[in-house]
């Protein structure tokens, strides 16, 4: 969603960085400058070129330039559950236009969450997961990136450090041992997530924290090797600790990627070269685009148009990529609340030539929620069989040991009237 994220006191966390690398970090790859030497009962074991990783085992000081093991890249259950871990029948995939989780191919409903992976109270996650798995809501999307180009003070979450000299993706208990707990808790409750790995937006670093530091513009961050170079590396990173994961639904390559006044084969090139890079790290979990769905034939009216660098129906096409997604917010796009309605079925019907699910990824209004996107739920249902895989708002809203979590007018909290109307109606509707 494009929205200004306010920083808050969900993503402080004190505590130092260890002199050696912890369990589960990285300690070694291309262009990696961090730690080398991982803590004691765990070695530094090749993933890939990108990536090596602390596992435990016999202590070794340095990565060998050689691979040497092939052992599991993500330590699971390490969350704390109410109840008895979930089955997993394997990976989650895409059959036709439909999604099958566990097993079961039906249409799914989840909800967004870019906050959760910058908590820092494990109780906070395993609550918000908690309350997300008791309402039936299956698929959650998290905010997969935190790009900074000046390290933060003490005590403030974040992934990656981009620098001209030399950036580092921070694998400490500030950094992605964060979003370890969150896939760890994730997994132990059958939820299942979303991952993507940057912004187009400037909340949380995004395109322009790689600007700032690579050069060129927002329009050439999607041609520029070096940016490249830097956003791959941290896809690696971020793959490499989950892929054996049964928590992945999917990985997306950035939030509402656009290319205002590009040619659509800017973002049609790179999204082919990302996602078969995606694929030849991780073949097993899907992978999607993440786009708003803009760009196709329709009523005229600015999303329809690919005046963002953005063609729908030609990235669906991409066959390293598994689903389409489509963004709703028509106050923020000069539409109306009821035209939106024909968006949902003009990509389900563009999905279902395709043969591949549309996902309604993001959505929402800020007043009259219950009136107005139930209707919306409704029309995406109702094409379950005509394209359209499963829905999720933006966004889930939770009270935490630090107050409710943020609101942007869009927030959907656990427990109130709009809850009941979207969340729980809507789950005994899908059945």
């Amino acid at each position: 969603m494009k929205s200004t994220y306010a920083a808050s006191g969900i993503v402080a966390l004190a505590g130092a960085v260890s002199a050696q690398q912890t369990l589960w970090g990285q300690c070694g790859g291309i262009n990696y400058t961090g730690q080398t030497s991982c803590v004691s009962g765990s070695n530094c074991s090749y993933l890939n070129d990108w990536y090596y990783q602390c596992i435990p085992g016999a202590t070794t000081s340095t990565p060998s330039t050689q691979p040497t093991s092939s052992a599991s890249t993500f330590k699971t259950s390490t969350a704390t559950s109410t109840s008895s871990r979930p089955t997993s029948t394997g990976f989650s995939k895409a059959i036709g236009t439909k999604f099958n989780i566990d097993g079961t191919t039906k249409y799914y409903a989840g909800t967004n969450s870019y906050w959760i992976g910058f908590l820092t109270n494990n109780a906070d996650i395993d609550k918000a997961l908690d309350d997300i798995r008791a309402s039936g809501l299956k698929i959650l999307r998290v905010w997969g990136f935190n790009d900074v180009t000046s390290i933060p003070g003490s005590g403030t979450v974040y992934y990656q450090y981009l620098s001209s000299s030399g950036s580092t993706i921070n694998t400490g208990a500030n950094g992605l041992q964060r979003l370890d707990y969150v896939v760890s808790s994730a997994e132990s409750r059958g939820i299942k997530l979303i991952i993507n790995f940057v912004n187009n937006w400037a909340d949380y670093g995004g395109i322009d924290a790689y600007v700032r530091v690579f050069g060129g513009t927002h329009q050439t961050w999607y041609t520029n090797s070096a940016a490249q170079a830097q956003y791959q590396k941290y896809i690696a990173a971020v793959v490499g600790r989950y892929k054996s994961s049964s928590a992945i639904f999917a990985w997306e390559l950035a939030n509402e990627s656009r290319c205002n006044g590009c040619d659509t084969s800017v973002i049609y090139k790179w999204a082919t070269t990302t996602s078969a890079y995606i694929k030849s790290l991780d073949p097993n979990h899907m992978v999607t685009l993440g786009d708003e769905g803009m760009g196709l034939a329709g009523d005229g009216s600015y999303p329809y148009q690919y005046s963002e660098g953005v063609d729908f129906v030609k990235n669906l096409g991409i066959s390293t990529l598994d689903f389409g997604t489509l963004h709703l917010y028509p106050s923020q796009w000069g539409t109306s609340n009821d035209w939106a309605n024909s968006w949902i079925a003009t990509h389900a019907a563009a999905c279902l030539k395709a043969n591949k699910p549309c996902y309604f990824e993001e959505y929402g209004v800020t007043s009259n929620h219950c009136s107005v996107e139930s209707v919306w739920q409704k029309t995406a249902l109702g094409l379950a069989n005509s394209g359209m895989g499963g829905d999720s708002f933006w966004q889930f809203g939770d009270n935490l040991s630090n107050g409710n979590t943020p609101n942007d007018g869009y927030t959907i909290y656990t427990g109130t009237s709009d809850w009941t109307c979207l969340v729980t109606n809507h789950i005994n509707a899908i059945g």
